[in-house]
């Protein structure tokens, strides 16, 4: 059964049903169609990327990406461990090994500090995750990269219409790529794309996303047929997803600022408990603009977030933890991986909380998810230990 308040409600625009009935009476249903360079159009205009290849999710963006790496066996690719598995996915997939990294307690993001140390001379890229919305510190990334000759490519997926200083997300690695699953900000169900900012993998990208044919050239009247050019898989979207998308695309900015009002209201009203040591809320660094993807809170253990989410749910609010780590996960133990190496990483699993954030909440719901939280913490303090109110510092 559906939550009274649920956990994440895909926003509706309400244009989607207008540019589906436009584009099924017009019968063309063929892929990469007017709808289609709409939304790259758009993406690529707004955060200044040179290619916006929409793919059907962004798993097969991040395979795409791996793929046009020329990744061999025996290859490494620094990723999070606290990620989804779609990142680790598109690396073994190439044959490639992932080699994980722990991530810093303030932004739950892949800690720069830590990268270098696991550079080997088979390192060939790295792959930061921008968690909830909130940059990686792509200034030291990108300067480590350059050092070492290694590609960037930036696991996107929560990151749309989110910053790095002036420079958007997806946009500052060589490759990048988005998610647009019903989950995200703005969705069509299951979707993705393709960022493509580096020069040398401009015509290779378009090839291989479609089947490793230069078709596009054939779109656009460059050749006369099309063939097979290079290696490559089916890539392409639906016209009839990228329509639904489109309608969502043209919201972004009243999405985002929805979004941040319901953020704001979270951090104003559960500050105080801050104060008191009974939980943890997100930190933005100055220097990043979030698109408020994920609202989360840290909790002292596991046990108190475990028993606060059980009566969230239990009074009908959507509630959830969420990534199991890679590296402690049954195929991370496989890669050689063993609990207790990322201790951070492993805590935020424990302890992490999402809250419902959705740009519909009202805010008398938002009041209800505020008070059960603040009364179960307050009445929860009172029986803990102590030393479980002593959270790990976080940097600044």
């Amino acid at each position: 059964m559906p939550k009274k308040i649920p956990l994440n409600k895909p926003f509706l625009s309400g244009k989607e049903i207008a540019y589906l009935t436009e584009l099924v009476s017009g019968g063309d249903l063929s892929s990469d169609g007017r709808f289609s360079a709409a939304c790259s159009r758009v993406l690529e205009e707004l955060y200044s990327i040179k290619r916006v290849l929409l793919t059907p999710s962004c798993t097969a963006a991040l395979e795409l990406a791996l793929l046009l790496c020329d990744l061999e066996p025996g290859d490494e690719v620094i990723l999070p461990s606290f990620t989804f598995t779609s990142t680790a996915n598109a690396i073994l997939r190439m044959g490639a090994r992932p080699v994980f990294v722990d991530v810093r307690s303030n932004t739950l993001n892949l800690d720069e500090s830590l990268i270098e140390s696991a550079i080997t001379p088979r390192t060939r890229a790295i792959m930061p995750v921008h968690y909830a919305g909130v940059a990686c510190e792509m200034d030291q990334l990108m300067e480590l990269a350059w050092h070492y000759k290694l590609h960037v490519i930036e696991d996107a997926a929560q990151g749309v219409n989110a910053f790095y200083g002036a420079r958007a997300l997806g946009s500052i690695g060589a490759l990048g790529a988005y998610s647009f699953h019903y989950t995200k900000n703005y969705g069509c169900g299951e979707g993705g794309a393709l960022c493509v900012n580096s020069e040398e993998f401009l015509q290779r990208a378009e090839i291989a996303r479609d089947k490793g044919t230069n078709r596009g050239q054939f779109l656009r009247g460059e050749v006369e047929r099309y063939t097979w050019i290079d290696i490559g898989s089916s890539f392409v979207p639906s016209e009839i997803v990228c329509a639904f998308l489109y309608a969502q695309l043209e919201t972004m900015e009243w999405v985002t600022k929805r979004r941040q009002k319901v953020s704001r209201i979270y951090d104003a009203h559960l500050r105080p408990l801050e104060e008191q040591g009974l939980l943890f809320l997100p930190a933005v660094p100055e220097h990043c603009q979030s698109n408020y993807h994920i609202y989360y809170i840290l909790l002292p253990s596991a046990a108190i977030r475990n028993e606060l989410m059980r009566h969230l749910n239990a009074q009908d609010i959507g509630a959830a933890s969420h990534y199991v780590p890679l590296h402690s996960s049954p195929m991370g133990r496989k890669l050689g991986y063993n609990a207790g190496e990322f201790p951070v990483t492993e805590s935020i699993s424990e302890c992490l909380l999402r809250l419902p954030l959705y740009p519909d909440l009202s805010e008398s719901d938002q009041t209800l998810v505020i008070d059960e939280v603040a009364a179960f913490l307050r009445r929860s303090s009172n029986w803990v230990e102590s030393s479980e109110l002593q959270l790990w510092s976080r940097p600044c």
